[in-house]
């Protein structure tokens, strides 16, 4: 991504916070923004305005308990690196999006240099789902709805001295000027026979858990604020492996 979430159609909003712009975000990988918006009255109602202001979070990354994130957005990532990534950055991606907000509109926007063969796997309580460009466009999203797409992201980055970085986010729930609980989960598999996992940002701790074993590692983060995650690689015989790399937000 670097580009700004364009809005999708004008809403009407009951006072005092007529004119203001819905946004929800939802960023991961090589950038993945979910942007939404309402535009009815009726529809505005879905969003209980008055609870996500009172709810609203405005500082940095905090991570939250499983029960506070239940039943809020879940970003879950199937993410495949073969042998063909190490060379060429290319990953592949499965992405699914659960308890989607019910709004009339939404869109998810990849950065057009880092997403490619995008496609539509699955939905379920949306009207409309389509890739348009490096985008999928929704419509008519309905409470409880689920969206699962596919494609291949330039996500994995050579450090040299056989290191690797598979970096993801930022992820972030956003409305307005703060952010919301979500849940992010990463499904990675990797081929063991060439690389260790040496380590993981942000470190293990509640509402972050990392689960790692030879070839697959499994994420899940409840959290609010802007999350980037980063897993670091090396290939098996490299003399450099134990060398620190630069902060995940960099």
């Amino acid at each position: 991504m670097m580009s700004c979430p364009r809005p999708l159609q004008t809403q009407r909003i009951l006072d005092p916070y007529r004119h203001a712009r819905a946004r929800l975000l939802a960023l991961g990988l090589s950038l993945l923004a979910v942007t939404a918006q309402a535009d009815t009255d009726d529809d505005w109602a879905e969003f209980d305005l008055a609870a996500r202001i009172a709810a609203v979070n405005e500082g940095e990354l905090s991570f939250v308990t499983p029960e506070r994130a239940a039943n809020t957005h879940r970003h879950v990532n199937q993410i495949r690196i073969d042998a063909d990534s190490l060379s060429e950055g290319w990953i592949e991606l499965v992405q699914c999006h659960e308890n989607l907000d019910a709004v009339r509109a939404a869109q998810i926007l990849f950065s057009p240099e880092r997403i490619r063969d995008l496609e539509v796997v699955s939905s379920d309580r949306i009207g409309r789902a389509w890739v348009e460009g490096h985008s999928v466009q929704l419509t008519d999203i309905a409470p409880e709805a689920t969206l699962c797409i596919r494609g291949e992201s330039r996500a994995l980055t050579a450090l040299g001295e056989g290191r690797y970085r598979l970096r993801n986010g930022p992820y972030m729930r956003r409305f307005l000027d703060g952010y919301y609980p979500m849940q992010v989960v990463l499904d990675v598999s990797y081929p063991a026979e060439r690389l260790d996992l040496v380590q993981h940002q942000p470190n293990a701790q509640p509402g972050f858990e990392v689960h790692a074993e030879s070839g697959h590692i499994a994420v899940a983060a409840a959290f609010e604020g802007r999350l980037f995650t980063c897993l670091d690689f090396c290939e098996r015989g490299s003399p450099d492996c134990d060398l620190m790399v630069s902060d995940c937000t960099e």
